[in-house]
């Protein structure tokens, strides 16, 4: 079945001939007619397999289907997601779509200057791709008006829940008609996913194309059973004999991301960058930019990079610190093996983390292959060390979920809220200048007629 069988106007369907696309994924052939008919959904597919276009596409056509008349900071659409990375990656989507549709967009998250943000909604935006907590910071401002929202979306809902959104989603709902369309995407149906859906959807669609709690097939998984202290060295050699070009490397902390970067240059001269929470935007998107150009080998994240970064044709990721939260491997791996691309998937695990990687394997339903590299057979004197602290002990579901190692005395973690994060460090310029810069090119994008001029 093509695109064209969907009920996609031409405008559309000429975006999506000019990205090379000719089939859609099973999560788009079953939810995009249902989009557009207006009906609330619940959707679930492992990641990569083009969820965001599932819904990007039916909305897109929505929109062009009325003309209302919008009144200043009113808007049409809302879509709303756990990361800045996340929420510039739907926002290029909508650009890539939408190149010959007439509409405005922009992107809300903290971390960049607020002011610049206020001054867009004040022109009119037919669609806001925001984070949960700038967004309120916005709304507190009296900067936005939802009383003209058509459509609300929850993007990687399950991580905004592991990220502690739940309550500023929930703050953001009292703010909204109770007349709109209601999208809910996640990567699973976790029993907390179904609660969430149930007060938010009303007779939804449930659309679910893959089994639950299971790992893309294109994506080949190993393990190396190494000692931790020989974890950084054996990555090396993995990364020179294999002459791995792009990978990315999944640690538990930022402090390890920081170090393992600094190591992989000093001792083995492999060019790396980190991203992470405690990066100011500006340095995140920068990173980023030179993984996707190839100035960068490795990049090194904590979980904050397991969702949102889309990168084309990832062909590796390491997981050289395994999580203490079973799901987030699958989304970690998911990194890998897109658009029905072949990707391999490496664990480095010691002797502490012999029992996340039953959890992983028991969740995933799946025995994950062990190669035994001669050189880096682990010390069978070393004992196993309890992992404290947030970084991974395989305990709760509540154990620092990003890995950052954020937790309050309870041991609960206790994840910052975007707003909270931007007011946390003084004001960065350089991370202000870049967003405004991301805006400028979606305005340049945004609002063209179809001979692809900019509407006056």
């Amino acid at each position: 079945m093509s695109f064209s069988t969907l009920g996609l106007s031409e405008p559309l369907l000429k975006a999506i001939q000019l990205q090379g696309y000719t089939t859609p994924t099973p999560i788009q052939l079953k939810a995009i007619p249902i989009v557009i008919k207006g009906r609330d959904v619940l959707a679930a597919a492992q990641t990569g397999t083009g969820k965001t276009a599932g819904f990007t596409l039916p909305l897109l056509e929505r929109l062009s289907q009325t003309q209302p008349q919008m009144k200043s900071k009113q808007i049409r659409v809302l879509v709303l997601t756990p990361t800045r990375e996340l929420a510039a990656q739907v926002a290029e989507s909508i650009a890539t779509y939408g190149k010959y549709m007439k509409y405005r967009s922009m992107v809300i998250f903290g971390g960049v200057g607020i002011n610049p943000q206020l001054a867009s909604l004040r022109k009119g935006v037919d669609i806001v791709i925001a984070t949960p907590g700038r967004l309120l910071d916005i709304a507190g401002q009296k900067g936005v008006d939802f009383s003209r929202v058509e459509c609300l979306v929850l993007d990687e809902a399950d991580r905004m829940l592991d990220m502690g959104f739940i309550h500023d989603i929930k703050k953001l709902m009292k703010l909204m008609p109770q007349q709109k369309q209601t999208l809910l995407f996640s990567a699973t149906f976790s029993s907390e996913i179904k609660t969430l859906a149930s007060g938010l959807l009303k007779d939804p669609v449930l659309v679910e194309v893959a089994r639950e709690n299971t790992t893309a097939e294109q994506i080949s998984q190993v393990v190396h059973l190494v000692d931790k202290g020989r974890k950084r060295e054996l990555l090396a050699q993995l990364i020179k004999t294999k002459k791995w070009t792009q990978v990315l490397v999944f640690t538990r902390t930022k402090h390890g991301a920081n170090k393992l970067c600094q190591q992989l240059e000093e001792y083995s001269g492999i060019q790396s960058a980190a991203i992470h929470g405690n990066k100011s935007q500006g340095a995140r998107t920068k990173a980023l930019a030179n993984f996707k150009a190839g100035v960068v080998k490795v990049l090194v994240a904590t979980d904050i990079a397991a969702r949102g970064i889309d990168i084309e044709q990832l062909p590796h990721v390491v997981n050289y610190e395994l999580p203490n939260v079973p799901e987030d491997y699958v989304h970690r791996i998911g990194r890998t093996g897109r658009a029905g691309l072949k990707g391999e998937a490496v664990s480095l695990v010691c002797i502490d983390e012999h029992e996340l990687l039953k959890n992983i394997e028991r969740f995933t339903k799946a025995d994950i292959e062990k190669v035994d590299i001669e050189a880096f057979r682990p010390d069978p004197s070393i004992l196993a060390q309890p992992i404290q602290n947030g970084r991974g002990g395989g305990g709760k579901r509540n154990n620092s979920r990003n890995g950052n190692g954020n937790s309050n005395r309870n041991g609960r973690n206790k994840q910052p809220t975007e707003s909270r994060r931007s007011q946390e460090k003084p004001k960065n310029t350089r991370a202000e200048k870049i967003g405004t810069n991301l805006q400028a090119k979606l305005d340049n994008l945004d609002k063209r007629s179809p001979s692809g001029k900019r509407r006056r």
